[in-house]
């Protein structure tokens, strides 16, 4: 895919797409397919750039893959899982920080794992000291060397008790994947809930695993000696389908968004509404659109599931430029989410972003001179610009702001987006949208 987009902006997004499987569970679930001793099979699988990659990983372990694109389902068979050149490995480090959650699985299965220095993220910061702090609790022996760390279990994985002193994601991920098939009992404490938390927890039982989960976010794994593959179809991804929504919103279309879930998405459906924007939930998706009139200004706060989810946050910013008054959002998940605003503001957005706590509590990212909070006076006409795309969520972000604004603007870096959004050109093209792909960097 070419790394520049012209986007005729100004034209409302009309019609429908489909959203397929989660990409915050989908590269899960295939890691976790290495934990078994038998072939498993993945339905609802998107076409997107991640799961290639993990893919591809997991072809260098050894394990068979098999993916359907067409019918969204992969086939993996782990019956030959072997070691990995270092250097093979190596070449993915910069485009997943997957390769971390291989750590548990192939400790079970190999007795040792190699993780590159990973892109995006170096060796000894401290999200990556987390999930090995992690490891090394469960017993296994961690030594980094100039190429990465190796990691084995000489004496094989221990339950333990892990406390999380925030419900991180990755980390609660890297406890089940290696709790499962570690000796006797794990407790971990503060862990996050979220869907594709559960959905990963669901195909851990469907191997054989035994995991409690408490209303306190407490889960406690019962390791098991052996696990087998499984069956499965994934869940929705609600940050794709809480994206089209909002660029519905935005944009003062009317899209249905085939697949999307309203269990999973209650929350964002609740802040929607709020808005000003109207859905109409039905059995096979959820038809999003502008009603008309005024768009409100809200108060909003991310959090942890079950509160606003923090991807869902700054395409919904884009939403708010065109709403009358002021918005208030505070970011609480990520200390710095709020980069993306400086296209916006190009783009003749008001907004403005402040170190302070603007929600109703003070979160772990007061006092620590981080910009978490942004309050967005509106509507303010949006107008082309030229744009590069800085991140998954942010890019997307800036695209809906290209459909909203009048003119034509020119996104750079748009292969990013191929991250986490399927076809989302071929989706474009199917709600009318007036955008071509050239030449670009």
């Amino acid at each position: 895919m070419n790394g520049l987009m012209r986007v005729e902006g100004g034209n409302p997004l009309t019609g429908e797409i489909t959203v397929r499987g989660a990409k915050n569970f989908v590269s899960k679930a295939m890691v976790a397919a290495l934990l078994g001793e038998t072939p498993s099979r993945l339905a609802n699988v998107p076409v997107i750039k991640d799961v290639d990659v993990v893919a591809d990983l997991l072809r260098l372990h050894g394990v068979t893959v098999d993916h359907d694109a067409d019918a969204g389902v992969v086939h993996l068979d782990p019956s030959d899982v072997e070691s990995a050149h270092v250097a093979d490995i190596d070449a993915y480090a910069g485009s997943s920080r997957i390769p971390i959650l291989f750590c548990g699985p192939l400790l079970h299965r190999l007795g040792e794992a190699f993780i590159p220095d990973l892109g995006g993220c170096r060796i000894g910061d401290r999200p990556i000291d987390f999930h090995l702090d992690i490891l090394r609790s469960f017993g296994a022996v961690v030594d980094k060397g100039v190429q990465g760390i190796q990691i084995s279990a000489p004496r094989g994985l221990v339950g333990t008790l892990i406390e999380l002193p925030y419900p991180s994601v990755g980390a609660t991920e890297q406890t089940l994947l290696t709790a499962v098939r570690a000796r006797g009992l794990t407790e971990l404490r503060g862990a996050a809930t979220e869907p594709e938390i559960m959905d990963l927890v669901a195909v851990l039982q469907k191997m054989g695993a035994i995991i409690s989960v408490d209303t306190d976010r407490t889960i406690r794994v019962e390791g098991v000696d052996r696990l087998d593959g499984f069956r499965h179809t994934a869940l929705a991804d609600r940050i794709e389908a809480g994206s089209w929504a909002c660029a519905a919103l935005a944009t003062r279309g009317d899209v249905f968004v085939r697949g999307a879930s309203q269990l999973d998405m209650m929350t964002f459906l609740n802040t929607y509404r709020k808005v000003g924007g109207e859905f109409d939930v039905r059995d096979e998706g959820i038809r999003f659109w502008h009603a008309g009139g005024d768009l409100d200004p809200i108060v909003l706060e991310t959090d942890v599931h079950p509160g606003f989810m923090t991807d869902w946050q700054q395409p919904l910013v884009v939403a708010l430029t065109q709403a009358t008054g002021l918005s208030i959002v505070h970011e609480t998940v990520y200390e710095n989410r709020f980069g993306f605003t400086d296209a916006l503001r190009g783009m003749g957005a008001t907004i403005q972003i402040y170190r302070e706590c603007l929600g109703g509590l003070s979160c772990r990212f007061g006092r620590r001179n981080f910009f978490h909070s942004a309050v967005v006076s509106g509507p303010t006409p949006l107008r082309a610009a030229q744009i590069e795309v800085p991140d998954l969520r942010g890019g997307f972000s800036h695209l809906i702001a290209a459909l909203a604004a009048e003119g034509t603007s020119e996104v750079r870096g748009i292969s990013i987006i191929n991250r986490g959004y399927e076809n989302f050109l071929g989706k474009l093209e199917a709600l009318s949208a007036k955008a071509s792909v050239g030449a670009g960097v």
